[in-house]
């Protein structure tokens, strides 16, 4: 049995997943940025993570010249500019405060509705499907002490945490 797009997306939408905006600046200097739930670590040493960019993408040709992106992974208070990034709206950085990243070729850095960002530069790109995967090297991150925006079945969700308790002696 083949699995359609319908069932691919329920499957995938089952569960919990993180919300990032991946952003990047086109040839002649725009902001592109698009919301994202297919990110995931690769590797620690050297520090890589990948992004899943469909093709029809407005952000893939800003990467693809640019060589590199950020990864905006967003906190509770992101919801908002997840559904804006979701779209296809021209002025999209309307929407949010930003910052030009140093690292990442000026891509934007969603400074109010972060958790954690990675400034990154493309070290491999796969075609995979309708998408393309895409290996960047992390430069510069930054991590903030705010709750993470989820999204599963349809819907956001934003988890209070508990707090870190401590490590167990040895």
């Amino acid at each position: 049995m083949t699995v359609t797009p319908p069932q691919f997306r329920e499957l995938f939408g089952s569960f919990p997943a993180q919300v990032a905006i991946v952003t990047a600046v086109d040839a002649d200097g725009q902001p592109r940025g698009f919301t994202c739930t297919a990110t995931c670590a690769v590797s620690a040493t050297p520090p890589l993570l990948l992004v899943c960019v469909d093709e029809n993408s407005q952000t893939l040709p800003a990467i693809l010249t640019s060589r590199s992106f950020v990864v905006n992974i967003l906190s509770g208070t992101g919801e908002a500019a997840s559904r804006v990034f979701a779209g296809k709206l021209p002025d999209k950085f309307d929407h949010v405060r930003w910052r030009p990243s140093d690292i990442a070729g000026g891509a934007p850095i969603l400074t109010d509705v972060v958790l954690a960002y990675a400034e990154c530069q493309v070290v491999q790109i796969q075609p995979a499907g309708d998408h393309r995967i895409v290996v960047g090297r992390i430069e510069g991150s930054a991590v903030f002490p705010r709750t993470p925006l989820l999204y599963g079945r349809g819907d956001y969700t934003s988890p209070s945490l508990s707090p870190q308790l401590p490590s167990p002696a040895r």
